[in-house]
Formats: C-alpha cells, sequence, structure tokens
C-alpha cells in the first residue's frame, strides 16, 4: 500500500513538473497548446469552403474536420510526446524513488487531459459559433478517444527504446509517420473510395480510429468498414511490445546507456 501511495505521491508530482517545463509557469503556456489547435481547426475550415460547397457529412465544415482532426492528434500527440519521457526525465531517473513507469504515466495523464480539454473547447466553439445543435454520443467518442491514446502511448513507448538503439529507425519511422495525416481519413471518408485502395487503407488502425469518433459525433453516419476489436487489439499488442521493451531496457535508461 506504501508502495502504491509514493508512485502516486511521485507521478503527481511529475504531472506539475510536466506543466511548468513544458507550458511554462504562466497561464499563457497552455493557452498555446489549446489555441494552436483551434486555430488550425479554424484554418482547415476555410480551404476546405473554399474547394467544396458541402462536407461530405452533415453541414458544417468545422465539425467534419474536426471529427476528424481531433482523434488523430490523441494518437499523434501522444506519442510524440511519449517517445521523449526519458530524455526529458533524465536527471530524476537517477533517483531510486522515481521509475521511468512514473515518468511515462505521468506525461500520459497530461497529454490525455490537455487533448481531452482541447476537443471539448473546440466542439463548444462549433456548437455556439457554428449554430450546430446534433445530438452526439459523447461515450462513443472518449472510447475512441481513449483508444487512440493508447495506441499513442504504446507506439510512443516503443520510440523510446527504438530510438535510443536504432537511430536509422528513427527516420524510417519519420518517413511512414508523416503521410498518415493525409491518409488516415481527416479529409475524406475511407469507405467511399475505390478498390484497392480503400482495402489497403483499412489496415491502417487511424482509418478505424477516426470512423469510430465520427460514427459517435454524427448518428446518420453508418462507417461501412469500421473495425473498433481490431483497433483495440493492435493498440493492446502495442501497449504489450512497449511494456516488455522497457522492462527489458529498464536497467539501460537508469543508467543512461540508451
Amino acid at each position: 500500500m506504501k508502495l502504491i501511495e509514493q508512485h502516486l505521491r511521485v507521478t503527481a508530482a511529475l504531472i506539475v513538473r510536466e506543466m511548468s517545463t513544458r507550458y511554462g509557469s504562466k497561464p499563457g503556456g497552455y493557452l498555446w497548446a489549446i489555441f494552436d489547435p483551434v486555430a488550425h481547426v479554424a484554418m482547415m475550415t476555410v480551404i476546405f469552403q473554399a474547394f467544396a460547397r458541402m462536407p461530405a457529412l452533415g453541414l458544417s465544415f468545422p465539425l467534419f474536420f474536426a471529427s476528424g482532426y481531433l482523434p488523430f492528434t490523441f494518437y499523434q500527440r501522444m506519442s510524440s510526446f511519449m517517445a521523449g519521457t526519458m530524455q526529458a526525465n533524465k536527471t530524476l531517473l537517477s533517483y531510486p524513488v522515481v521509475s521511468p513507469f512514473d515518468a511515462i504515466i505521468s506525461r500520459f495523464i497530461l497529454q490525455f487531459m490537455t487533448d481531452a480539454l482541447v476537443s471539448f473547447l473546440i466542439f463548444l466553439l462549433i456548437m455556439e459559433l457554428g449554430g450546430v445543435t446534433q445530438p452526439m454520443n459523447i461515450a462513443g467518442m472518449i472510447e475512441a478517444a481513449g483508444a487512440a491514446a493508447v495506441l499513442g502511448l504504446g507506439m510512443g513507448t516503443i520510440n523510446i527504446v527504438m530510438f535510443a538503439r536504432f537511430p536509422i529507425y528513427e527516420q524510417i519511422f519519420g518517413i511512414i509517420n508523416r503521410p498518415l495525416f493525409m491518409i488516415s481519413g481527416v479529409f475524406f471518408l475511407p469507405e467511399t473510395l475505390p478498390n484497392p485502395f480503400r482495402d489497403v487503407i483499412f489496415y491502417n488502425p487511424l482509418v478505424h480510429i477516426i470512423m469510430w469518433f465520427r460514427s459517435a459525433v454524427y448518428a446518420e453516419y453508418r462507417a461501412d468498414g469500421l473495425d473498433k476489436g481490431y483497433v483495440i487489439e493492435f493498440a493492446l499488442v502495442c501497449f504489450v511490445v512497449s511494456l516488455v521493451l522497457l522492462t527489458t531496457s529498464m536497467r539501460e535508461i537508469r543508467e543512461d546507456r540508451l
């Protein structure tokens, strides 16, 4: 019991430290983390409206783009933030009371809370300023966002070890990861693509996450081809692999030999 309390105290302290180092001690630092995705949604909405009269779903361009962009960022921002965990906490890991798992958990909680707040504010702005009144399945949105965050946690933690052990892997991962924003269904409905492109793109778990999220936002969206089980299995496999890699590299991480 004392060990659990110790880890909880350490995790809470690390969350406060992460907030101060990442966003600064002034409120403006955290506000920028909120303003950046809001501005991105607004900018992409203007671009969307310049090229199309109607979104692929519904009547609101901001809502359509946000329903694809936000679940993607739950994965993207989480995986990027997690990959730098050990470098950011290198000095603290020399203390026996602080474990790599504490650092990972603290970063996961902070990033998930930040992305959840950003998503809430963006949808609130869309409803208030855009006059959107359609009912949404909040539970389904949380489930999809949670799956995206766990996938980001797994991939990011895997990359902690892989980036350190194999520098070439970091370059390869960057090349593969870069076009995901364009091919994961943020801008389009994946099921409308012709074969064989549709079959290939469905191997990407982010496609299913975005479809999952959109199906909760739009009650009329059928999301043909959505496989929630595939997303959950993929995310859990990544998470288990990350735990194995992290556990077997624990001593090297503490001794800064990675």
